[in-house]
């Protein structure tokens, strides 16, 4: 989008909110000309006095232009709603943010999500709770988005990381101010499988009001929110808030009767939360199964060594000898009869008698996304 750099410059505007964006951008259809108009104008677009005057007053000592620079200098990308990389989901809530900050890479694939948000001080069951169910989401192709806290919220992300999959962190401050600071390892590691994601311009402090407000971007990014592990007073119902008002699911893991980390999650499933006691009970329920049997097929005929990687380039699904795949590969014998059984039992090929293979036909093609 051409007039980008006049959205990131309006976002600088106080209390310039997805409400009056939407008034603006309806009145003078681009960006760009509502930047130069004036108040009388603003007001005709549905502004409020206050706010006119204080585009009026503040744009002055804003440079559009300079503000992509500072934030090329970051590594950070400026969406807008209307670009088509802007998730679609978030798109859907009634407050999307006008502009989205990201580091990293948001791709398709992590439409597939679910986030992950519970109490700062977990227990011990807690935390193992989180780890378990983030790591094997992880695993089934399903990207967990968090917002970064100490607690559950950091014990997801690493999960989610350690399985070698997708995590999104949301932040309630400028991208360029990592909180909590001992996180700063944490956001960097993110960034290799994933993206930091914020509504807020370069420099903005995490102040303890935005954050209510970057749950519901956390939310509404994702099909579902599971909570682990949360007080009668914990931040994360803020964000189940959000996720009902959105029409998505919520989901809680049990926590004993005796905990007071519990009192929030096991009131959310006596309301008709979903009780969740593994990662599967997620998949069905948010219809995820077939692309996590998907993955788990990826990943069976995933070749485990160089030998076996070479092996399946000479073989197809019509019969081939062994020594014809030891002709073709240049491969010893001794390492083509040995490399086959071991592929044979991984589900790789199938040997059809007389010591001729076939490739396994990939049971996918009739899964889609």
């Amino acid at each position: 989008m051409s007039d980008v750099k006049y959205w990131v410059a309006f976002s600088l505007i106080p209390k310039l909110g997805t409400v009056r964006f939407r008034r603006l951008e309806g009145h003078f259809k681009s960006l760009e000309v509502a930047w130069t108009a004036g108040s009388s104008e603003f007001r005709a677009a549905g502004i409020d006095d206050k706010t006119a005057r204080a585009i009026v007053t503040h744009r002055d000592g804003i440079s559009p232009d300079g503000e992509m620079e500072k934030l090329g200098k970051a590594g950070v990308r400026a969406l807008t709603w209307n670009d088509a990389s802007y998730p679609p989901r978030l798109k859907e809530i009634h407050d999307p943010p006008p502009v989205l900050y990201i580091r990293g890479e948001i791709l398709p694939q992590d439409e597939r999500s679910v986030a992950v948000v519970g109490t700062r001080k977990g227990t011990a069951y807690g935390r193992e709770a989180a780890r378990t169910l983030s790591r094997e989401l992880a695993r089934s192709g399903v990207a967990i988005v968090s917002g970064l806290a100490r607690g559950i919220d950091s014990i997801a992300h690493r999960a989610a990381l350690e399985a070698e999959g997708r995590t999104i962190a949301v932040f309630g401050c400028g991208l360029d101010v990592i909180y909590p600071p001992e996180h700063r390892r944490l956001a960097t590691d993110i960034l290799d499988r994933g993206a930091l994601v914020s509504e807020h311009p370069l420099g903005t402090r995490p102040e303890a009001r935005h954050f209510p407000r970057r749950n519901r971007i956390i939310s509404g990014m994702t099909l579902g929110t599971l909570v682990v592990e949360a007080g009668e007073t914990s931040g994360a119902l803020l964000t189940v808030r959000q996720a009902l008002e959105q029409n998505r699911e919520v989901f809680c893991v049990p926590g004993s009767i005796f905990s007071p980390v519990s009192r929030g999650t096991n009131a959310l499933i006596q309301e008709g939360a979903k009780l969740v006691v593994n990662h599967t009970d997620i998949l069905e329920e948010l219809n995820l199964t077939v692309v996590s049997h998907q993955i788990e097929m990826r990943e069976m005929l995933h070749p485990a060594d160089d030998n076996e990687s070479v092996v399946l380039d000479y073989l197809s699904h019509e019969p081939v000898h062994i020594d014809e795949i030891r002709r073709r590969s240049g491969l010893p014998i001794a390492v083509v009869s040995s490399t086959l059984p071991v592929m044979e039992l991984n589900g790789t090929v199938q040997q059809v008698g007389g010591m001729n293979y076939t490739r396994i036909r990939e049971a996918l093609a009739g899964y889609g996304n």
